[in-house]
């Protein structure tokens, strides 16, 4: 239909209403809300918390800042905004800041219908060029944000500076009746953040000591993270009292939604062949969990949900490698792949003193051992730090097995050596089918080196890592050779 509107007469006789862009998608939310129309997609975990939140915020006109740590789908939330404007606004044509027709607020709109009136020429703008998105750093200007005085065009038409026309618009007036969403805002330097005061209160804009009336419509998103994570700067507090609504974002509360969450971001999608184990897929959300728990990790900084996504990615990467290597269709996940996932932990949290002591690389594998450990117990015996002499120990033949004997597993190992090597250790496959009865014959494999996994987790066994694989050993004879 837009396209048959033309000129200002056009829109006119359709009966458009012109609406705020506040009113607009008010109005567009309360039709999804009353209609079960999920207004974010795709966004986990937010259902009961952030997203009911938001929606007040949008019902009540509020800017709105997001509040979280890195890798919680702030970005995300904002850009899904559009899904409650209008697939398409008029706007006169040639305007630079979006003019509506029945509202011009631009000298260059309200001269162009003073001198056309009704023929006034009328261009359609569709929701997704209704976004604008700016990531906040030391080095923004005012001008960058608002605008300046051109000097050149003043020259040109011999015009006054504190004449309308001779200003060069920035970012936020051409966001005119558009969402608009500040990154990190609490990097902005402090008078740049004070030069929003008046366009969130006034609707005014100051250029050079000029002030111009410019009620200038915008839906403003902020992100930041929480104060005392950076040092980088904060909000000024005047600015914090005209943001409507500031809403906390969280991480994943259950692996349930965090796979949810890495399944729909993971970008390796081509798997064909490759059988990966739920255990699997839950140590990998798990590793997070500890990461985020863990004594030798900055909580104030966060790990981000793209840590489980990375580690996912490798470890499908691992598997497919070894497919390539050894010319085979298919293969399964093993633990032996979950070394490929240590290059994507490393770079992915931030250590505090003791963890920078002990190496980036060393904290990654304590990370995957506790993720081992949480799940241990759900499928084996319990493992009791002390036990009296005479106590029954489940595991006691599988350690003696090792007393005198070493298991190298190479990560690039076929499909049938894999096997083998454990047909030669009859007592983990009995071990496995004892306390898993009905465990399908694909993850038997994946079990018996979980729990080789889980053993050196307690240091019932030596685990050691090398650059083709990894070596289970007697925990006590490495220790007695150490010394």
């Amino acid at each position: 239909m837009h396209s048959e509107i033309n000129t200002l007469k056009d829109l006119k006789d359709s009966g458009y209403v012109s609406l705020d862009i506040k009113d607009e998608m008010i109005k567009n939310l309360k039709n999804n809300l009353s209609n079960g129309v999920s207004t974010f997609e795709g966004i986990y975990g937010y259902d009961d918390s952030v997203i009911p939140d938001l929606e007040r915020a949008i019902l009540s006109k509020h800017n709105i800042n997001l509040l979280g740590l890195r890798g919680q789908a702030k970005t995300r939330l904002a850009r899904q905004l559009t899904n409650l404007l209008d697939e398409w606004i008029p706007i006169v044509k040639g305007s630079e800041i979006n003019d509506d027709p029945f509202n011009p607020i631009s000298h260059f709109a309200k001269n162009k219908i003073l001198e056309l009136g009704d023929a006034t020429p009328i261009d359609w703008v569709s929701r997704n060029d209704r976004f604008f998105e700016k990531l906040a750093t030391p080095d923004v200007t005012v001008a960058d944000l608002i605008g300046d005085i051109d000097p050149i065009k003043a020259a040109t038409l011999k015009l006054s500076y504190s004449d309308p026309s001779v200003i060069h618009f920035g970012m936020i007036p051409r966001a005119n009746r558009c969402i608009f969403v500040l990154n990190e805002l609490p990097d902005l330097q402090a008078r740049i953040q004070v030069s929003l005061f008046s366009i969130l209160q006034e609707k005014e804009i100051q250029i050079r000591g000029f002030k111009m009336r410019l009620p200038i419509e915008l839906q403003f998103l902020f992100t930041a993270n929480p104060e005392d994570y950076t040092n980088r700067g904060s909000i000024v507090t005047p600015l914090k009292d005209r943001i409507g609504s500031q809403i906390m974002t969280h991480y994943p509360k259950t692996i349930e939604i965090a796979k949810l969450i890495t399944e729909q971001e993971f970008s390796n999608t081509n798997i064909d062949g490759i059988y990966v184990p739920d255990l699997a897929k839950d140590l990998i959300e798990q590793i997070s969990f500890e990461a985020r728990e863990s004594v030798y990790v900055d909580s104030k900084s966060g790990v981000s949900a793209r840590l489980s996504i990375s580690a996912f990615e490798n470890l499908i990467s691992s598997a497919k490698r070894r497919m390539l290597i050894n010319g085979e269709s298919k293969t399964s996940v093993r633990m032996t792949d979950f070394n490929a996932v240590i290059s994507a932990i490393n770079g992915k949290i931030e250590l505090v003193y003791e963890g920078e002591q002990e190496g980036a690389v060393e904290i990654s594998r304590l990370l995957i051992l506790e993720s081992v450990k949480t799940f241990f117990n759900n499928f084996f015996p319990k493992i009791k730090k002390l036990s009296k002499p005479d106590e029954f120990d489940p595991y006691t033949d599988i350690v003696d097995w090792f007393k005198d004997k070493e298991l190298f597993i190479d990560e690039n190992l076929d499909n049938k050596a894999y096997s083998d090597t454990f047909k030669t250790i009859k007592i983990l496959k009995l071990f496995i089918k004892k306390h898993i009865p009905n465990i399908d014959k694909v993850n038997e494999n994946f079990m018996c080196e979980f729990l080789l996994w889980g053993l050196s987790s307690y240091k019932k066994v030596n685990l050691t890592r090398t650059s083709r694989g990894l070596s289970f050993s007697d925990s006590f004879s490495d220790y007695i050779n150490g010394l």
